[in-house]
C-alpha cells in the first residue's frame, strides 16, 4: 500500500484515539481515580514505554545547553497541559473538552505572534476572534446536559489554559525536534515530567484502590496510557514523514467530531444549540488561522 495512504490512516487513527479519550478518561474520574492521580499514571507509564522502546534506537546525548528548553517542554507539555486538561475534564463534559482543546492552532499562532514576531494578517486576527468567541460561548453559556459535570464553567476555563499551555509547548519544542529523534525527546521529557508532577500528583495516585479496580476501569486507564499517550505520538510521527504539517493539522477537526459522536453514542454527553454553535465558531476560527502551514500542528491532551 502507498505510504502516503498509510500515513493518512495513521493520522485518522491518532485523531480517533484522541476523540475517544475524552469520554473514556472522564469515565473513570473521579470514581476510580482522581485527575492528578491519573496524570501521574499517564506520565509514568509513558516514560517507561518510551525508555523501553529507546533500547532499540541509537543513544543520543542531550547537550547541556538544551536542558532548560527540555525542562520547559515538560512543564508546558506534560505538566500544566495535562493537569489542566484532566482537571477540566473531571469538572466539565467530553464534548466541551473536545471542542475547546481544538483551539491549539489558534494558541500557537497567537503565541508565535507575541514571542516570535510572526507575521499577522487580518484573516488570522479574525480567526482568533471567531475561535475564541466559540470557546467563550461554551465557557459562559454551556450547561451540563448529564449530571456528571460538577462545575462546567471552571472546567471549560481549564481547557483554555490547557490549549494555551500546549501551544507554548509546540513553540518551545520546535528547535529540539530538528536536533534529536522523537524517542530521545519523549523519554527525557516524560521522565522530567514524572519528577515535576510527583509532588503534585502522588497523593491522589496513592488513594487509588488498585487491587479492587473493576476491569472496565483498568482497560480505560490502559487506553489513556498506551493509546492516548504513547501510540498517538508514534502514529503522528509516522504521518509527519509522508504528510506535511499543514495536511496533518486538518485532522484536528476529526477529534471533536469523533468525541461528540462517541460520547453521545455511549450516553456520556448530549448536544445542544450552544455546543453546536460554539463548535462551528471554533472550527471556522481554527481554519482561518491555519491557512498558513507554518502555524499549524496536531493537538495532543
Amino acid at each position: 500500500m502507498d505510504k502516503r495512504i498509510l500515513a493518512i490512516f495513521a493520522a485518522i487513527g491518532a485523531s480517533t484515539i484522541y476523540g475517544i479519550n475524552h469520554t473514556l478518561a472522564k469515565g473513570v474520574m473521579p470514581t476510580f481515580i482522581m485527575p492528578f492521580g491519573f496524570i501521574f499514571l499517564r506520565v509514568l507509564g509513558a516514560a517507561v514505554l518510551f525508555w523501553l522502546v529507546s533500547i532499540f534506537y541509537p543513544w543520543e546525548k542531550i547537550a547541556r545547553k538544551d536542558y532548560p528548553r527540555l525542562i520547559a517542554c515538560a512543564v508546558f507539555g506534560m505538566v500544566i497541559n495535562m493537569l489542566f486538561f484532566f482537571k477540566g475534564l473531571n469538572l466539565s463534559t467530553p464534548i466541551n473538552s473536545s471542542v475547546i482543546t481544538t483551539l491549539s492552532p489558534i494558541m500557537v499562532f497567537a503565541l508565535s505572534t507575541l514571542l516570535l514576531k510572526e507575521r499577522i494578517t487580518l484573516l488570522k486576527i479574525t480567526g482568533i476572534i471567531v475561535g475564541l468567541s466559540g470557546a467563550l460561548l461554551l465557557i459562559f453559556f454551556s450547561k451540563p446536559s448529564i449530571g456528571e459535570a460538577s462545575d462546567t464553567m471552571l472546567g471549560n476555563m481549564y481547557f483554555v489554559i490547557n490549549a494555551l499551555s500546549f501551544g507554548a509547548y509546540l513553540i518551545i519544542v520546535r528547535p529540539l525536534v530538528k536536533k534529536y529523534s522523537t524517542i530521545t525527546l519523549m523519554k527525557w521529557i516524560f521522565t522530567i515530567a514524572v519528577v515535576i508532577n510527583f509532588p503534585i500528583t502522588i497523593s491522589e495516585f496513592q488513594e487509588v484502590e488498585w487491587l479492587s479496580l473493576p476491569f472496565h476501569a483498568i482497560w480505560k486507564m490502559g487506553f489513556v496510557v498506551l493509546g492516548t499517550t504513547f501510540f498517538t505520538y508514534l502514529l503522528n510521527v509516522y504521518a509527519l514523514k509522508y504528510l506535511s504539517a499543514s495536511t496533518l493539522s486538518v485532522f484536528i477537526y476529526l477529534q471533536p467530531l469523533i468525541a461528540i459522536t462517541y460520547s453521545i453514542f455511549v450516553g456520556a454527553d448530549t448536544l445542544s444549540v450552544i455546543k453546536i454553535t460554539a463548535a462551528l465558531l471554533v472550527f471556522i476560527g481554527v481554519f482561518m488561522v491555519s491557512k498558513n502551514p507554518s502555524t499549524t500542528k496536531a493537538h495532543q491532551d
